[in-house]
């Protein structure tokens, strides 16, 4: 999912410098490791979005089959090449203004379980990477950072950054997301910590979560398909969090309450190699419906589009949503960064009488962190209203 090119470094300190290369290196011997042993790619045949198209070699497969299991699937999947802890939420302040913040975690395998090469007694190695992403946006200003670590060799999970279901917490350095209840493997109570650095300016927050209504199951429990040819991921959410907090701007705290949303994602490859990016909307409705619905651009029929999405009941009972239930068109551009980015779109669910609006809050959330993407909040307007988030990749 947020996987691209380097393109800027903004102020890192010493420490954050030398972590950096360390990252780098590994993933450049991880690239010629796998040039070496995997078979040339044909002429016209790509990699999708950072590289997510590639062939999933010996990694783990993402199958229908599978049944998710929970608080296990909760945690990490070191057989599976790529997997996140993704989580957003539209937040109000105490005088109504709109903010909006991010945090993700990524963990990145650099070799598959069937790899016998790894010199395991080495303190440095590993085959993990682990790369954490947190946000924070008002309708003026956006601020972001990234941090990275190297993951420990063998299971234990322990150390500067990594999962652990019971109790949950998913944490690298001091950006975590844990349970507030330390007996408890679930999602239902939890806290989010965060602080960066951008250009000079502070930010943070401490938002604590609870759970409203059950985990949401995408696709065939849980299996989310997402070319016309069958490949896919394990992909889960919580979209039912309320949220009480503070956020920090420059040192001055504000008190912010709102909604927010989690997706759990993991796959070995989850793109075809002719999709190149995709445009993903998860969106709270004032009505109390929450739709998650995603445009991955190539992979579907006839070398069209591939369209899912998940339209759910605020009991949390889930109606699929396959390629014609939903239209997806964008309405607008922005130029960010010397690209054309559609920052308004009309969605529309025949099947749901929904037809909208979704529109960015502010064109300009482009995130130019290592793997550059863009990702920020949306008004929604037209037979619904409400409030969301859209990722975009590969523009």
């Amino acid at each position: 999912m947020r996987f691209g090119g380097f393109k800027r470094l903004r102020r890192f300190s010493t420490s954050r410098r030398l972590w950096v290369a360390l990252v780098l290196l590994a993933l450049l011997a991880a690239v010629l490791l796998l040039q070496q042993r995997s078979e040339p790619p044909d002429e016209d045949s790509g990699n999708g979005y950072a590289g997510l198209g590639e062939d999933a070699m010996e990694y783990a497969q993402a199958e229908p089959s599978h049944s998710l299991q929970f608080p296990g699937d909760h945690g990490p999947h070191p057989d599976y090449r790529i997997e996140w802890w993704y989580l957003t939420a539209n937040l109000e302040d105490e005088n109504g203004e709109p903010l909006g913040i991010q945090w993700t975690l990524f963990r990145q395998a650099l070799a598959s379980p069937d790899d016998e090469d790894d010199d395991s007694d080495s303190p440095w190695s590993t085959d993990q990477l682990w790369m954490a992403h947190a946000a924070l946006s008002t309708p003026q200003d956006h601020w972001f950072d990234e941090r990275f670590a190297r993951g420990r060799p063998g299971p234990d999970q322990q150390g500067q950054a990594g999962v652990t279901t019971e109790p949950f917490s998913a944490w690298l350095d001091d950006w975590q997301l844990m349970s507030r209840d330390r007996d408890s493997g679930d999602l239902d109570s939890l806290s989010v910590t965060a602080r960066g650095i951008d250009d000079d300016n502070t930010f943070g927050y401490r938002l604590d979560l609870t759970a409203e209504g059950p985990l949401v199951l995408h696709g065939v429990d849980g299996f989310s398909q997402k070319t016309a040819d069958g490949q896919g991921s394990f992909y889960y959410s919580q979209p039912f969090y309320r949220v009480e907090g503070q956020v920090e701007i420059d040192g001055e705290m504000r008190n912010v309450s709102g909604r927010a949303w989690l997706d759990r994602e993991w796959s070995s490859q989850i793109m075809g190699p002719a999709q190149q990016g995709w445009d993903w909307f998860s969106l709270h409705l004032a009505d109390g419906y929450k739709l998650m619905a995603f445009r991955l651009r190539g992979g579907g029929e006839d070398g069209g589009d591939y369209l899912s999405g998940s339209w759910i009941s605020p009991d949390g009972n889930v109606t699929n949503l396959d390629d014609d239930a939903i239209e997806l068109i964008p309405t607008e551009h922005s130029e960010i960064e010397d690209r054309e980015i559609p920052t308004q779109w009309r969605l529309r669910l025949p099947g749901q009488d929904l037809d909208v609006t979704v529109k960015a809050r502010h064109p300009d959330r482009w995130l130019d962190t290592v793997f550059p993407y863009w990702e920020g909040d949306v008004t929604v307007e037209g037979s619904h209203s409400g409030i969301g988030f859209l990722e975009m990749t590969g523009y």
